[in-house]
């Protein structure tokens, strides 16, 4: 007799720690928190220390990286349910530098209180939005040009600008190379990158996670698209990568340049 009610007892409990949990998954459809999205920039895996680190690439181009800057924009969230959450447009464009931590941490305000399981974004500024005019372009505009991240608002944004200088073989001394990405032509160069997450981010009133992106800088000219540096080396005037098939190899490169590594809940 005592043995049953043992078991009985235990299956109560069990029943009650289930019950719990299931009341610590569910969320209001009312309930808000807030989601950090952090951008660790590298390259090739190792950390990115600007100015004097040297990096090789695959073609043997030794680099010091002087300066890292691309414009996150039309960030989305899905939840493990299948629906989404697009965040405001009108907060929603961020340049992400690496000399500037605070701007390597998007603080993303009033999500909507869910399990989510991968994130999209863009990088540039797409568009249907540049088409609005610069005067559509909110207080963003001004941060652009401050952060020198538009070429003019004829030739419109700079979505990534990767500079520095670099050797080889063929070039002994250091030579300065600038790689901007953007509007040429026909070409618009957006590109929108969708990442799976390893563990939900779990939105709450009480949690506000960080998503863990790394960002693998070596990808935008030595990912799946090699490009050379010295091959593109204008003499006096160094490597300007600005334009050109080249400029759409390295945003078709953008797709394996970010993962996200991992996501604190705390």
């Amino acid at each position: 007799m005592q043995l049953k009610n043992l078991v009985a007892a235990l299956a109560m409990a069990t029943a009650l720690v289930s019950c719990n949990q299931d009341d610590n998954n569910q969320v209001s459809t009312t309930e808000k928190g807030n989601l950090n999205v952090e951008f660790d920039n590298v390259f090739n895996g190792a950390d990115l220390i600007l100015n004097t680190q040297v990096n090789t690439t695959s073609l043997n181009e030794n680099l010091k990286v002087g300066l890292v800057k691309y414009i996150v924009s039309n960030i989305v969230l899905t939840k493990a349910d299948g629906t989404t959450f697009t965040y405001p447009t009108a907060d929603g464009y961020f340049i992400v530098n690496e000399s500037d931590a605070a701007s390597r941490v998007l603080q993303l305000q009033d999500i909507p209180a869910g399990d989510y399981t991968s994130i999209q974004f863009g990088i540039g500024v797409d568009q249907e939005h540049f088409n609005l005019g610069a005067g559509g372009q909110g207080d963003f505009l001004a941060h652009a040009q401050n952060e020198d991240m538009l070429w003019s608002w004829s030739a419109g944004y700079k979505f990534v600008a990767f500079e520095g200088t670099f050797t080889s073989a063929t070039v002994a001394s250091d030579t300065s190379f600038m790689v901007h990405t953007g509007q040429t032509g026909t070409a618009y160069n957006y590109k929108v990158i969708t990442l799976a997450m390893p563990d939900n981010a779990l939105v709450r009133s009480t949690i506000t996670p960080q998503i863990h992106i790394m960002a693998d800088v070596s990808k935008l000219i030595d990912g799946t698209n090699k490009i050379s540096l010295t091959n593109n080396n204008m003499g006096g005037m160094g490597t300007m990568i600005m334009g050109g098939t080249n400029l759409e190899l390295i945003t078709s490169n953008l797709t394996n340049m970010f993962s996200v590594h991992h996501v604190h809940n705390d």
